[in-house]
């Protein structure tokens, strides 16, 4: 059975890793464009210079940060809460969060197949945290 503050946790985890990946989809995009202006140069100087590029983009950098803070207390959390409950709540409720995100920011998420589907998430989820 996980306490309270567990279940927060966990939430936190989903909610870093929901927020940040339409962020993080969002700033890798402008890489696409500087990878096709740079296709005459080598690989490694192209390699090089993406790296520089998302180092040094902070549109990028900071939604990469706050999701390896969710891995970080991901792990922390594993130490003291059940593994069949933990896995499940973080990566359903991190999809329902990142569809809402991307809704929130102009993306196409669906339609109602998705908000179906984040309704059946959530009640799974439900099902999951009564039943542990």
């Amino acid at each position: 059975m996980a306490t309270a503050g567990q279940g927060a946790a966990l939430a936190l985890v989903a909610a870093l890793w929901g927020c940040t990946a339409p962020l993080l989809r969002a700033a890798a995009a402008a890489l696409e464009q500087q990878r096709d202006r740079d296709r005459d140069r080598g690989h490694l100087r192209q390699l090089l210079g993406e790296f520089l590029s998302l180092s040094l983009n902070c549109k990028y950098l900071v939604p990469f940060l706050l999701n390896q803070a969710g891995s970080l207390l991901f792990y922390l959390t594993l130490a003291s809460t059940d593994l069949a409950l933990a896995v499940p709540l973080c990566n359903s409720l991190a999809l329902v969060v990142t569809l809402v995100t991307g809704k929130i920011l102009g993306e196409d998420i669906g339609g109602k197949r998705a908000v179906a589907g984040m309704l059946l998430t959530i009640l799974g989820v439900s099902l999951c945290v009564a039943g542990a």
